[in-house]
C-alpha cells in the first residue's frame, strides 16, 4: 500500500496573497479541560492504537461539538501500525531529537471531532524537558453524501503546502498526519468580541482570495439540490411533509434564480466557518482556519452568511443542537465584519460596498437554512451520535420561512408553524 511522505517544499498548487499571515510554531488545544482531567497520567502507546483499530473506540468518551458523525471502523487490521509508524519515523528523522522509543509516545484522543478521529501525539524529546506533538487523523464513514473526501484531501494538501491550516507530514490510505498548531479553538463568545471577530474577518478575505486549483463555479447550488435528492430517499412520508420536501426544489431555484448575479464576488469559500473551525494564537493572534471538508468557490456573501448564521449556536452546551436567534448578529454587528472584511485588501471601502455586502449576506442567509436544514435531516437518518439532528433541522427550515416573506417581501400564510405561497 502507498504511503505518502510531504516535506516543506511549495509546488505550484494554490497562490495566496503576498503576505499570507503564518504562524510557525502552532498547536491544535481543541480539548476541553474537564476531558483532560479525565486523561490525566494516561499514556498510551501506539501498541494501544493499534488495538483500537481493532475494535476498541477510543473515541466514545468524545462528546458532539460540530457538524458529522464519526462512522468507527476498526480499521487496519496488520496494516496501520506499520505504515504510521514509516510516517512517524520520517518526521522523527526531520525532528532530529525526539526518543527512538515510540513506545513512550503518548496518545491522546481530541474532543469534539465528529467527521474523523483525532489524536494528540506527545512525543518525548532526547533532552526530556521539551515534547513534541502532533495530529493523527483517520477519516470516517459516510460522509461521501455531504462532501467526497479526495476533493477535501486535495484542498488541505494545498492549504498545507502554502501556509493555510496545518503542516501535512503524511498521509495513508484512510488517514493523515498534521502539524500540531500552536493555537486555542474559538468559543462561541470569541464571536462576539469586536478584536477577535475584526480578526476572523481578514482572515476570511484572506482565505476567499485564494487561487486554487479548478473551475472557479459556484458550487452551492448544484451541492443543495443532491442534499435534497438524498433526504428525499431516505425520509418517512410524516417527516418529508414536516419539511415540505416537495416544495424545496422550488426554493432552491427560485434562491438561484434572486440570488445570482453577475457581478457578484466569487472566492474560495470555507463554508463552514463556525467557531469551532477558527484557531487563535493567544500570543501573535493571528487566526488560523481549519477543516475544510466543505469548502468550495462559492459567493462571498454566502461564507459571510454562514458565519453570521452560526453566531446563533453553541456547540458547547448542555443542548448542542439548539439555536439561539436571539444572538443573531445586528446589523451594527453585521457592517462592522463586513467593513474588516473588506478593508483587509487594503483599501477603505465604501458606505455603498459595506451596504451592499451586508445586503447581499443577509439575503444568503436564505440559502444557509436551507442548506444545513438539509444537512440536518440525512444525519438525522444516518448518524446515531446524541445530536437531535432532526430539531437542528426543524429550527433552521423555521427560521427559513420565517425569514423569507421579510427578505423576499412575497405574500405568504402560515400554517402548522411554516409558511407557504398564498398567491
Amino acid at each position: 500500500m502507498m504511503i505518502r511522505l510531504f516535506h516543506w517544499y511549495n509546488p505550484p498548487c494554490v497562490t495566496g496573497p503576498k503576505n499570507p499571515t503564518r504562524n510557525p510554531s502552532r498547536f491544535y488545544a481543541g480539548v476541553s479541560a474537564t476531558f483532560l482531567e479525565r486523561l490525566s497520567g494516561v499514556s498510551l502507546s501506539l501498541r494501544f492504537i493499534s488495538a483500537a483499530f481493532f475494535g476498541l473506540l477510543l473515541v466514545q468518551s468524545a462528546s458532539i461539538d460540530s457538524k458529522m458523525a464519526i462512522k468507527t471502523k476498526g480499521f487496519f487490521e496488520g496494516i496501520f501500525p506499520d505504515e504510521l509508524k514509516k510516517i512517524l519515523q520520517s518526521v522523527a528523522s526531520e525532528w532530529g531529537d525526539v526518543v527512538d522509543n515510540m513506545d513512550s509516545l503518548q496518545v491522546i484522543p481530541l474532543k469534539g471531532a465528529m467527521t474523523n478521529e483525532v489524536f494528540q501525539i506527545n512525543w518525548p524529546t532526547k533532552s526530556g524537558d521539551v515534547i513534541r506533538k502532533l495530529l493523527i487523523r483517520i477519516y470516517g464513514e459516510g460522509v461521501e453524501v455531504f462532501f467526497k473526501r479526495d476533493d477535501e484531501v486535495r484542498t488541505f494538501e494545498c492549504m498545507s503546502r502554502h501556509g493555510q491550516g496545518p503542516r501535512l507530514l503524511g498521509r495513508f490510505a484512510d488517514g493523515r498526519v498534521e502539524e500540531f498548531i500552536h493555537a486555542r479553538t474559538l468559543s462561541a463568545a470569541d464571536l462576539r468580541d469586536p478584536e477577535i471577530s475584526a480578526l476572523v474577518a481578514a482572515k476570511m478575505r484572506e482565505f476567499h482570495d485564494l487561487d486554487m486549483p479548478g473551475p472557479r463555479s459556484v458550487l452551492l447550488w448544484t451541492r443543495m439540490r443532491n442534499w435534497l435528492a438524498e433526504a428525499k430517499s431516505l425520509c418517512s412520508a410524516k417527516d418529508a411533509q414536516k419539511f415540505q420536501l416537495n416544495n424545496l426544489e422550488g426554493e432552491i431555484s427560485m434562491l438561484e434564480k434572486w440570488l445570482s448575479q453577475d457581478d457578484q464576488d466569487i472566492g474560495f469559500c470555507h463554508n463552514d466557518l463556525q467557531y469551532g473551525n477558527i484557531m487563535m494564537d493567544e500570543d501573535t493572534r493571528s487566526i488560523t482556519i481549519i477543516d475544510y471538508e466543505y469548502a468550495s468557490y462559492n459567493p462571498v456573501a454566502y461564507d459571510i452568511a454562514n458565519h453570521f448564521c452560526e453566531m446563533v449556536a453553541n456547540y458547547h452546551s448542555e443542548t448542542p443542537h439548539i439555536l439561539d436567534y436571539s444572538k443573531y448578529p445586528g446589523l451594527e454587528e453585521r457592517r462592522r465584519f463586513v467593513y474588516a472584511y473588506l478593508s483587509a485588501s487594503g483599501n477603505k471601502p465604501s458606505e455603498d460596498e459595506v451596504e451592499r455586502l451586508v445586503d447581499d449576506a443577509e439575503n444568503y442567509t436564505l440559502a444557509n437554512h436551507i442548506f444545513w436544514g438539509l444537512w440536518g435531516i440525512i444525519s438525522g437518518y444516518v448518524n446515531s451520535l446524541d445530536f437531535d439532528y432532526l430539531e437542528y433541522a426543524r429550527q433552521r427550515f423555521e427560521q427559513y420561512w420565517l425569514r423569507r416573506p421579510v427578505l423576499l417581501g412575497s405574500s405568504v400564510a402560515y400554517a402548522n408553524g411554516y409558511a407557504v405561497d398564498a398567491t
